[in-house]
């Protein structure tokens, strides 16, 4: 009788609210996704066109960073939102807060103009923060796959990318805590796991990994006791207009970091050696750091990454 019961409140959730809200969608177990990643891609012998989709944690400066370290024939396009999630990308009666503001700039085009276009080396995803409420409420692991989806039948060839961002430095479970346990646990586990669980996304979506990069650098930082022009993490983030701590958006050495990290996965080179004095993206001078400090972010971008097989990136041996 019991058995009987929980079969008929199992199918009474299926009816009513489906298989996400049920907890039963399709998922690959840790081993299975981890196999996806056994061999690496090979690396891009061309400059790339890369699309950047998502939200002010993708902001302006970090693409124009990434395009002057790649340098001639490197191009972008972007779409973003504030805390936009990829639903709202994806569904059109669902709205993007901020997109007239965040698209005011010459780097902005339709995503799906492009995406419809074929000529896409690479698509960049990233999902809102919080990542919890994300997949809770926004469904981001079908839309990581619709996206990907959407994207390879245009072009077999594009190489799909998760975007691993972070959450407040003021996070009460704490900053690093989150960055260790949300990789595994959300965005591997829910975002990968079952947005390819159906094995229909022409291939990996490979990772960004922002996230670990800042957690291991901020490490080092800590480690140091601070680095020429960086004190703690803090330094890495934006000061609001009346002089406060912005504990989620970057300033320019976070920036600089962060597209560090592109440029190591996207061309699957060492960024040892990259200028560190670059332009924003209307042409100002962006704040460079330290030479030293400069060469430790590069040094840990190259670590991360030649250490995590989710990038595609050859690992070290």
């Amino acid at each position: 009788m019991n058995k009987f019961r929980s079969l008929k409140k199992s199918l009474t959730c299926l009816v009513l609210m489906g298989l996400s809200a049920c907890g039963l969608e399709k998922s690959l177990a840790p081993a299975e996704l981890d196999s996806l990643y056994a061999a690496p891609l090979t690396p891009p012998s061309e400059p790339l066109q890369v699309y950047h989709l998502g939200h002010s944690l993708v902001n302006r400066e970090m693409p124009a960073m990434l395009q002057q370290m790649a340098g001639e024939g490197h191009d972008y396009r972007s779409q973003l939102g504030w805390g936009a999630t990829l639903k709202s990308h994806w569904e059109p009666d669902v709205p993007i807060n901020g997109f007239e503001k965040e698209n005011a700039h010459a780097k902005y085009e339709d995503v799906m103009t492009v995406v419809k276009s074929g000529q896409l080396d690479a698509m960049v995803l990233t999902e809102m923060v919080e990542i919890k409420d994300a997949i809770k409420y926004f469904d981001s692991p079908k839309y990581v796959r619709t996206w990907a989806r959407e994207t390879r039948a245009s072009n077999p060839a594009t190489r799909v990318y998760l975007y691993e961002t972070w959450h407040p430095l003021n996070d009460p479970k704490g900053w690093l805590a989150r960055l260790d346990e949300d990789l595994p646990r959300h965005w591997e586990g829910e975002l990968l796991a079952k947005g390819m669980a159906h094995g229909d996304t022409g291939g990996p979506v490979y990772v960004i990994p922002a996230g670990q990069v800042m957690a291991r650098f901020v490490r080092l930082l800590d480690e140091k006791g601070g680095l020429p022009g960086l004190r703690s993490r803090e330094d890495l983030f934006a000061r609001n207009p009346d002089g406060t701590q912005d504990h989620i958006h970057l300033n320019d050495l976070g920036n600089y970091l962060v597209a560090l990290t592109h440029y190591a996965v996207l061309y699957h080179r060492s960024p040892v050696g990259l200028p560190h004095r670059l332009k924003r993206a209307d042409g100002t001078d962006a704040d460079a750091p330290d030479p030293e400090t400069a060469l430790a972010m590069q040094e840990v971008v190259w670590e991360v990454v030649t250490s995590y097989p989710k990038t595609g990136v050859a690992q070290r041996s």
